[in-house]
């Protein structure tokens, strides 16, 4: 007897639709990054920004696709804050490496995107769904301009590029304990 193959498609495939797979897009692009990111001469750092900006972009697009589309799944709730980490992370270690940003600031930041992730992970095991808030989007969006001003390597930009990631750092800070005073009530 042959099997039946059965009409309700399986959880991950149910959860991967376009807003996902553009998440997972960016995920892919950050080995390219950071491939052009340890070659830091000629036009490699126009190269590393370009991907980081396409990236970025891609964090707006698997948003406003979602939203608009009415798509927003759990794992794309889950999913999106990784990639977006993995992204930044990439590039503010990689700035590090290159002496361009103090170690202190991306320490930081990832200190707090730690903290948050843990955070997220716990609630997730209580089926609470922490999003964005209006903080943590604006020091994504500190995040992509600062990074991005600072991957060109043009020192013209450096100063700019610093100042942006520091209000980004400072957004981080306050986002983040907003985040552990709503949630962790609600968690434990």
């Amino acid at each position: 007897m042959a099997l039946q193959q059965s009409d309700t498609p399986s959880p991950l495939s149910s959860q991967l639709n376009w807003p996902n797979k553009i998440t997972l897009v960016r995920i892919f692009l950050v080995p390219f990054l950071l491939v052009f990111l340890i070659s830091p001469d000629g036009w490699y750092p126009v190269v590393a920004a370009t991907i980081f900006l396409v990236a970025a972009l891609t964090d707006w697009l698997d948003g406003h696709l979602a939203r608009s589309t009415n798509q927003i799944t759990r794992f794309g709730q889950l999913l999106d804050p990784i990639a977006d980490k993995l992204l930044v992370t990439a590039a503010l270690v990689s700035l590090v490496g290159r002496q361009q940003v103090p170690a202190w600031i991306v320490v930081i930041i990832l200190c707090r995107e730690l903290a948050i992730t843990g955070l997220r992970a716990m609630a997730a095991d209580q089926q609470v769904i922490i999003a964005a808030d209006s903080f943590g989007k604006y020091k994504m969006v500190c995040f992509i301009v600062a990074a991005f001003l600072l991957l060109l390597k043009i020192q013209v930009l450096d100063a700019p590029g610093l100042i942006i990631l520091s209000i980004g750092m400072a957004l981080s800070v306050i986002s983040g304990l907003d985040y552990f005073r709503k949630y962790l009530v609600k968690i434990l």
